[in-house]
């Protein structure tokens, strides 16, 4: 039932079943039924079998996910439950890397103070690890089955919602209430990793998940070509009242003057005496014979030639990943020609955009840079695949994956360079991550950022093996000898720092501070001395940032034990302050880490997908607009966009807002606009203006008037904000005036949000494409969803409408089969509609053949067959001349060709459509006009000659009735009649007057 009333939206379907309703009335069908029923079941199969088609992939994924297995405590014991069945209360034991099932308390797990270690690529697309807590009062429960299943707290909390990063709430147990936040939950769709069990009580289950709140209903997509034909329906729907309507009256006016003598050849069953009722049935009589201008035949063929454009996408070999055994699938099949109509495209970042596999590239140590390759002549050059790596042979620890070119660099380690051995000493040092070591020699790290896993890996690769640490102390192989620091302070990183600083004691008791951060906030603290060595490592940095890549500087501090103790002091005075705790610490911070001397500097590559930047610049080039949408922080996120080149340096300007009111965030829109637009009066009022740039059409004005290259970068809060009511029209305005658009610290249903907002206020057709279950919202709220099926599992595949492997076939997606499937649907429209009108207009004019009857020109049968002629072999026909007038590679070397936006709507305005339309009609009439005038002429039957006979004696009588009154007329008695009254003849005769 839902599926026919999702056909029955389209107007030809809702047309069709009420003239099906008329052709079951024998006064007024000329036609059987089974005309009209045929095509009708079969549009209604057709599509009901492909959309059940599409479902049923949908719903074999659901099954998947709420078939899994979880561990539930039941009766005081551990009993497997399918997640369908888990309900809030329910206590779960979670084992190493498998997924949370629902939004947990975390009551113990295996790790000292009840710590765990979960992975969130479900969630907000990060791969590094977070630490969860669980209460001191419940992580004692431990592993215990029977305390476990006694456990009787309640939770009080807030109500379901889809709010990633935040949860309040309180639990009461033994007469206690404690304190629940967002690090004492588990939220379903995390991965627990590095940690061997824990327990948990369920909080919510279901769709009152945080990740269900944020996944976002699925909507049944039409495409613009769709909404397009219910309109033209309706217009053509009127065409054909009209044609009825004047048919009727022409009915009406036959049987008044000459249909009385006729009906002892087309008589009635029951004599219909008035002209006027005879002329109403035959209205709906037409209605019936002329319904083959209305196209339900249309809808079959569009059908079809959208499922011909999906094969041709699913065999496309060039949109083939062999890395991953992965061709391109079309997973809705009603959406090919929107892809030839895309403006914005919404792209998540990690995973999509990047492969989210951080490498370590070049470094600065001491005022030499590191990785680039020189030839025997000393110049630089590129590094290919026949470009011989390190040998990385004599580390047994080594990371295999690690591959590094300049051989300088191992050179100076074995040589014993102090500076470089403290480098490398201060990257397998200054981190947080967490080793494993599975087998005998083969580690595995936790990292909580990709960075630092990169940057551990590079220094274990280079002979300095991050092995193992405790809360006291860091254990490091340093060039195949054993040496453990102890650990005295970790002043860690957050965004307003921008550094992370250790503070350890070697075995032979030196205390050192080794620091890492951004080099804008570094440089501030480093000690006079270093100038010289700031201005060459700064010129490094300039160098790696124009690359693309992310940058870090490095310093260290040999500290005194009686300077330490001092600090140590503060710090702990700062830990237990009450009021102001993070600015007393960040004070003590501010008090250690100053007069460092720099090491050097690294430069790490987030290695972007193949084909990314070319494929940027080719969407740009056909004016589609690209928006960024990630959860990663705002360096990161800059970052890659200056790596796929979406920001330069040669923009003219890139608005940062990161506000935390919605004063200061309009604020900042409005000078942002202010810089867009240049400093104007009318700006003042930002409401006013909001009200003036209301209709498209200036908007479009406006985005032309705009010169130079801008981009936006907004964060998550700020973000929120914007999207507000009063606030949403300026941010649209400001976003689509700008080049690039990058929003960072996005949760998934602000993706969503962000794409609805551009659909709402620009009209435009819109693109989502990602990789994770936090993009699965965005690509369901998207005209068209893509898949890719990348690090972060299958979630997104399954929501999408088309999949492959890497972003750069969506290149060839949009310019190649977009432009394709719009350009052919089309074209295929405007011939279709000719061909309709022109057959019908043929039993318009027929009418006036047949006294206004209602009879067919043409056999049923033939008409049936012909138009199923012309319906496949245009097809066939079609698709042949455009394979071989039109090649694929012609679209992607002209990119600003691309767009043909509207072309449906304005293709039947064009002037030779119509006139072809008329020369159909009139080709298809003059043979039958010519053969009625040759026969009646030539070969004449019986019925002729008397109906010839008896036009020739109407055509005489009027003529002598004429002449008689032409003699009266032109006689001489009149005229002088007029004088005389009477003439003098008797006067004459009788001889009077003589």
């Amino acid at each position: 039932p839902v599926n026919l009333f999702e056909q029955f939206q389209r107007v030809a379907n809702a047309y069709f079943l009420f003239l099906l309703i008329l052709q079951l009335i024998p006064e007024i069908s000329s036609l059987s039924w089974f005309t009209t029923i045929v095509p009708l079941m079969v549009v209604f199969t057709i599509t009901a079998v492909k959309d059940a088609t599409d479902d049923c992939f949908r719903h074999k994924s659901d099954n998947q996910v709420n078939n899994r297995q979880a561990e539930v405590l039941i009766d005081g014991r551990l009993q497997n439950e399918k997640w369908m069945n888990v309900k809030p209360g329910d206590v779960i034991k979670l084992e190493n890397n498998t997924f949370v099932a629902a939004d947990l308390l975390l009551l113990s797990s295996s790790e000292p103070h009840g710590l765990c270690y979960i992975e969130t690529a479900e969630l907000d697309g990060e791969t590094n690890l977070k630490v969860r807590q669980a209460l001191p009062v419940t992580s004692e429960l431990g592993p215990d089955i029977r305390r476990l299943a006694e456990f009787d707290g309640v939770v009080v909390c807030e109500p379901p919602n889809n709010k990633l990063d935040k949860f309040t709430g309180v639990l009461f147990w033994k007469d206690n209430r404690y304190s629940l936040n967002n690090e004492k939950v588990l939220l379903r769709g995390c991965v627990l990793r590095n940690t061997d069990w824990c327990f948990g009580m369920v909080i919510f289950a279901g769709p009152d998940t945080k990740l269900m709140q944020n996944s976002g209903r699925t909507k049944f997509k039409r495409t613009s070509i769709d909404r397009l034909m219910n309109t033209l329906a309706l217009w053509i729907f009127g065409f054909l009242v009209c044609m009825g309507i004047i048919l009727a009256i022409g009915n009406s006016i036959w049987e008044h003057q000459v249909g009385a003598h006729f009906r002892i050849y087309l008589f009635w069953n029951e004599v219909v005496n008035s002209s006027v009722f005879s002329g109403f049935l035959t209205f709906w009589s037409y209605i019936i014979i002329l319904n083959s201008v209305v196209p339900i035949s249309l809808y079959v063929s569009v059908e079809v030639i959208r499922l011909g454009h999906s094969y041709f996408i699913n065999w496309d070999r060039k949109m083939y990943c062999p890395q991953k055994d992965t061709p391109a699938e079309v997973r809705t099949t009603t959406l090919n020609e929107e892809l030839g109509q895309i403006e914005y495209i919404f792209s998540d970042k990690t995973g999509t955009i990047t492969q989210n596999i951080m490498t370590f590239n070049k470094c600065s140590i001491n005022g030499k840079t590191y990785g680039d390759v020189y030839d025997d002549l000393g110049r630089k050059t590129e590094i290919n695949e026949k470009t011989v790596p390190v040998d990385f042979s004599f580390n047994p620890l080594a990371d295999r994956k690690f591959q590094f070119y300049d051989h300088s660099l191992i050179e100076s380690i074995k040589l014993g360079d102090a500076m470089v051995h403290e480098f490398f000493r201060l990257l397998s040092l200054c981190h947080t991550v967490m080793s494993e070591e599975k087998n005998a020699g083969e580690l595995i790290y936790q990292v909580q950022s990709p960075d630092e896993g990169a940057l551990v890996t590079a220094a274990r690769n280079f002979g300095f093996i991050f092995k193992s640490r405790t809360p006291e102390t860091i254990t490091v192989e340093e060039m195949g000898k054993l040496v453990t620091y102890q650990l005295l302070a970790i002043l860690d990183f957050n965004n307003i720092r921008k550094r992370m600083s250790v503070i350890v004691q070697t075995p032979d008791g030196q205390i050192k501070l080794y620091c890492k951060g951004a080099d804008t906030i570094l440089f501030e603290r480093l000690h006079p001395s270093n100038e010289e060595l700031m201005s060459l490592t700064s010129d490094h940095l300039e160098e790696f940032a124009g690359e693309g890549l992310r940058t870090l500087a490095l310093a260290y501090k040999n500290l005194t034990e009686e300077h330490f103790k001092e600090w140590f002091k503060i710090l702990q005075e700062a830990n237990t302050s009450v009021d102001s705790r993070n600015d007393y610490l960040a004070a003590a911070y501010e008090e250690i880490e100053k007069d460092m001397m720099l090491l050097g500097a690294t430069a790490i590559e987030d290695k972007l997908q193949e084909g990314v930047t070319e494929t940027i610049a080719s969407l740009s080039l056909a004016n589609i607009k690209i928006w960024v949408l990630t959860g990663d922080k705002q360096e990161t996120a800059m970052n890659i966009g200056y790596s796929c080149h979406m920001l330069t340096d040669t923009m003219n300007e890139i608005f940062i807002v990161a506000s935390h009111t919605g004063m200061e965030v309009r604020e900042e829109l409005r000078k942002a606009k202010e810089h867009l637009f240049g400093q104007s009066k009318d700006l003042s009022n930002s409401h006013v203006f909001c009200e003036k740039m209301q209709e498209s059409k200036q908007d479009s004005v406006l985005e032309e008037t705009v010169t130079g290259d801008y981009a936006l970068v907004i964060n998550g809060h700020s973000l929120a904000l914007a999207l507000e009511g009063d606030l949403e029209n300026e941010f649209v305005e400001v976003a689509c005036m700008c080049k690039t658009v990058i929003c960072c610290r996005v949760t998934p249903l602000q993706k969503a949000q962000v794409v609805e907002l551009v659909k709402k206020h620009r009209k435009a057709v819109t693109l989502a494409i990602g990789d994770g279950a936090n993009d699965i919202s965005m690509i369901k709220s998207a005209h068209i969803g893509i898949g890719i099926s990348g690090e972060e599992g299958m979630q997104a595949v399954l929501a999408s409408d088309y999949s492959f492997a890497q972003f750069r076939y969506l290149k060839r997606l949009l310019l190649v089969h977009g432009r394709w499937s719009y350009f052919r649907m089309c074209k295929f429209l405007c011939y279709f509609f000719y061909k309709n009108f022109a057959f019908t207009l043929v039993h318009f004019w027929f009418g006036f053949f047949c006294g206004f009857s209602a009879q067919i020109a043409l056999d049923t049968s033939y008409w049936t067959a012909i138009n199923r002629f012309f319906i496949l072999g245009s097809i066939a026909v079609y698709f042949a001349i455009l394979f071989t007038m039109h090649s694929d590679g012609i679209f992607v070397i002209f990119p600003n060709h691309f767009p043909f936006v509207g072309n449906a709507r304005n293709s039947l305005s064009q002037i030779s459509v119509w006139l072809v339309i008329l020369l159909t009609t009139v080709v298809s009439v003059m043979p039958v006009i010519t053969f009625q005038f040759l026969k009646e002429d030539l070969n004449p039957t019986l019925t002729d000659q008397v109906r010839k006979l008896q036009k020739a004696r109407r055509k005489q009588k009027p003529l002598q009735n004429y002449m008689r009154r032409v003699y009266r007329t032109n006689s001489r008695r009149s005229a002088y009649a007029f004088s005389h009254q009477e003439g003098f003849g008797e006067l004459i005769t009788s001889g009077k007057n003589m």
